[in-house]
């Protein structure tokens, strides 16, 4: 049977399917799942319905180019729209040619990351309060991204040891970094919070959390287990889309996001500071204290130390360290 040149929207949906179950099959997160099905369809949609198994070089390329040209994209997002396209040909059509990997990727251009005096890290935290306090009390006291604090479990944090273990963080690894001496009462408390309200769940039938990958079948009675909620739950419950089931998720990022940027305002701070900026200031005022660089890598959780070394650079801003004529009058 020939391939016919164009496809209808029903089949783009079940190429959607078929996309979704690689992805889940090769264990990616979520986000990358939802974020690889939006290019695959953007893409398609690009070229018209045109079958994807008939285009070519020029026409990847042609999306790409647009991305950049009309769109204005980073760098960093036109890569990714690539890598769903390549996951597309290769784990789910099963084409794997020559010209993939002739596509060149662009470049992203080295930026320095915007760091944080301990003054100021201290005058945006002044005015956060509640769980935003203490999730960005854990990126700037334990160097943890945004994401990987918000899905933090009760059992992840060890009071005892003053560890906290980050699970499946980029790249799939796991570590283990500090639990500021500052956070750990105010986090105790919390936690005491959290509890009360899992038990007032329960009590009324709920209490339950999605589990990841197959633990949930392994252990059918984990989800409704103290250990295994979320350190920061959300304050609303939602219907699992799957299983129909109530139950509560973690604090969406956008929350924590949107109070950072209220408090990075009205401390009238004139940098452009995000939840991620107090993660680049952990790491560089720990290298301000002397640590080793290579403690600094294996607490962010960097594959290379080569990405560590960026705030190297940061510290050294200003003619390198190297003292101007003027300041020698």
């Amino acid at each position: 049977m020939s391939t016919p040149e164009v496809i209808t929207w029903q089949q783009v949906a079940l190429l959607e399917n078929r996309l979704r179950h690689r992805i889940r099959l090769k264990h990616f997160s979520p986000r990358t799942e939802d974020s690889y099905v939006s290019w695959v369809r953007r893409f398609v949609a690009f070229h018209k319905l045109r079958n994807p198994r008939l285009l070519q070089a020029a026409e990847v390329t042609a999306f790409l180019t647009d991305l950049a040209v009309r769109r204005k994209v980073a760098a960093s997002t036109q890569n990714q729209a690539l890598a769903a396209i390549l996951f597309l040909y290769r784990e789910v059509l099963g084409i794997d040619l020559p010209w993939l990997d002739d596509l060149v990727r662009a470049k992203r251009p080295v930026r320095l990351p915007v760091v944080l005096t301990p003054q100021e890290a201290q005058r945006i935290m002044a005015r956060l309060r509640g769980a935003t306090k203490l999730v960005v009390g854990l990126l700037y006291g334990g160097g943890l991204r945004l994401m990987e604090a918000l899905r933090l479990r009760l059992k992840d944090v060890d009071f005892d040891r003053h560890e906290i273990l980050v699970r499946h963080g980029k790249g799939g690894k796991d570590r283990v970094t500090m639990l500021p001496e500052a956070l750990a009462e105010p986090l105790r408390r919390h936690v005491a919070q959290v509890l009360a309200q899992h038990r007032e769940d329960l009590a009324l039938g709920y209490g339950s959390v999605a589990l990841p990958g197959g633990l949930e079948a392994k252990y059918p009675r984990a989800p409704w287990e103290p250990a295994w909620q979320w350190v920061f739950p959300a304050t609303r419950m939602y219907t699992d889309r799957e299983t129909g089931v109530r139950r509560r998720h973690h604090l969406h990022e956008s929350y924590v996001q949107r109070q950072v940027r209220e408090a990075v305002r009205d401390a009238g701070l004139t940098k452009r500071a995000t939840c991620h900026t107090f993660r680049h200031s952990f790491a560089t005022h720990l290298l301000e204290q002397g640590y080793d660089i290579r403690t600094i890598q294996e607490l962010l959780g960097h594959k290379n130390v080569a990405t560590t070394m960026i705030y190297t650079h940061v510290l050294n801003r200003g003619g390198r360290g190297v003292v101007s004529p003027l300041d020698r009058w």
